[in-house]
C-alpha cells in the first residue's frame, strides 16, 4: 500500500502543471530582452546571409525519349514476315535506353567528364576558362581552395584524354563528384510521361546553360551512336553482300556475252558446244535470285534504321535569362529572426535549469 501511495504522491496534477507553466512565462517575460537580442542578431545576420549568398541559376532541358517500337513498319514487317525475313533480327530494339536507364547515363562519369572536355563557347574572357572544366574551376575558385595540394597552373586539360597525368584525372573526378552531388538533377517530372527533364543548377549562370546544352548534345550523340550501333552495322554488311554478288553477277553476264561472241550460232545438233551457255545462264539466274532477296533485304534495313533516328526529340531547351534561386532579403531577416528566436528560448529554458538544480 506504501509504495502504492508513493507512486500517486509523485503524479502531477493539473493545477501544478499549470502553476509551472505560469512559472516558465514569468521568467520568459522577465528575461524578453535576451529574446528580443536574439532575435535582432537573427535578423542582422539573416538579411546578411541573403546579401552574400549568391544567386542559383537553374538551366533546364526537357525531351521526349523516343523507344522504336517498330510500329511504323508494320506493313513492312508483315510483308517480310510472309517472305520469311526477320526483321526483328535485324534491328531489334535494345533495352539499353528504356525506362530510367537513360536517366543514369546522364550522371554517368563518362558523360560527365566527356562534356567537361568540351570548348566553352560562350566565354570570351580568357581568364575565365576555355573548356567547361576550367570555367567551373574559375567561378567556385578551386585553384584558391585546393592549392595546397594542386598545381592548377600546371595542368592542362585540353590535352588528349590518354596523356593525362594522375593529378589531371584526381582533379577531374573530384570535379565530376561535385557535380553529380550539387549541380546535376534528372528526373522524370511525371513518371506515367516518358518526358525526362535535365537540370543544371551553379552560381554561374553561363556555366549552366553551356553545361546544360553540352551534356544533352553528349548524351544525345552517344545515344544515336549507340542506338543505331546494330542497324547500320547490319546495312553496311548487306551492302557489301549486295555489291559483291552485283560484281558476280556483271562477270557472269560478260562471260554470257563473251561465248556467245566466240560462237555465235552454234551447231544444235552437238549439245556439247551449248553446255558452257547454259552452266553460265543457271549461274545468272541463281546469281540474280541472291542478289534480289539481297537487295530487298538491304532496303528494309536501311527504312529500319532510319526509323531508329532520331532518338531525343527536345522540347524546352535554356535560355537567358535563366530561373534564378535567391534569398530575399525581407524572407532572410524573418527567418533569421525565427531562428534565433528559438534558440534564445531554448538558451533561456537550459540557463534556467542549470541555475535552479544544478549550480552550487
Amino acid at each position: 500500500m506504501e509504495g502504492n501511495r508513493h507512486i500517486l504522491d509523485d503524479k502531477i496534477t493539473f493545477k501544478e502543471l499549470f502553476l509551472r507553466l505560469q512559472n516558465w512565462l514569468n521568467i520568459y517575460k522577465k528575461r524578453w530582452k535576451i529574446l528580443l537580442l536574439f532575435m535582432v542578431v537573427g535578423a542582422i545576420l539573416g538579411g546578411l546571409v541573403s546579401i552574400l549568398k549568391k544567386p542559383v541559376y537553374h538551366a533546364d532541358t526537357t525531351f521526349v525519349l523516343e523507344q522504336s517500337d517498330m510500329g511504323g513498319m508494320g506493313n513492312i514487317s508483315g510483308l517480310a514476315s510472309m517472305l520469311g525475313i526477320n526483321l526483328g533480327a535485324m534491328g531489334g530494339e535494345s533495352g539499353l535506353f528504356k525506362g530510367d536507364n537513360i536517366m543514369e547515363l546522364y550522371k554517368s562519369e563518362s558523360m560527365l567528364t566527356k562534356t567537361l572536355l568540351r570548348p566553352f563557347d560562350s566565354v570570351s574572357n580568357e581568364s575565365a576558362g576555355k573548356l567547361l572544366i576550367e570555367r567551373y574551376i574559375f567561378f567556385n575558385k578551386l585553384d584558391q581552395k585546393w592549392k595546397d595540394e594542386v598545381d592548377f597552373s600546371a595542368l592542362d586539360f585540353s590535352l588528349p584524354r590518354s596523356r593525362f597525368t594522375i593529378q589531371q584525372d584526381s582533379v577531374l573526378k573530384e570535379v565530376v563528384k561535385e557535380i553529380k552531388e550539387r549541380n546535376l538533377i534528372v528526373e522524370k517530372p511525371d513518371r506515367k510521361l516518358n518526358i525526362i527533364k535535365v537540370t543544371v543548377a551553379s552560381k554561374d549562370q553561363a556555366f549552366s546553360k553551356s553545361f546544360n546544352e553540352n551534356l544533352v548534345a553528349t548524351v544525345n550523340e552517344f545515344y544515336l551512336k549507340a542506338k543505331t550501333k546494330k542497324t547500320t552495322e547490319n546495312v553496311r554488311v548487306l551492302q557489301h553482300q549486295s555489291d559483291s554478288v552485283r560484281k558476280v553477277l556483271d562477270n557472269k553476264i560478260k562471260a554470257l556475252a563473251v561465248f556467245q561472241d566466240r560462237i555465235p550460232n552454234p551447231n544444235p545438233l552437238l549439245q556439247e558446244r551449248v553446255v558452257p551457255s547454259k552452266s553460265i545462264q543457271i549461274d545468272i539466274q541463281a546469281s540474280a535470285a541472291v542478289y534480289e532477296e539481297i537487295v530487298k533485304n538491304l532496303e528494309i534495313s536501311k527504312i529500319n534504321n532510319r526509323n531508329n533516328t532520331p532518338l531525343i526529340q527536345i522540347i524546352d531547351q535554356p535560355r537567358y535569362p535563366l530561373e534564378r534561386a535567391e534569398i530575399k532579403f525581407k524572407t532572410g531577416i524573418v527567418v533569421g529572426m525565427f531562428l534565433f528566436f528559438l534558440m534564445g528560448f531554448v538558451w533561456i529554458y537550459l540557463s534556467t535549469l542549470y541555475v535552479t538544480h544544478l549550480k552550487p
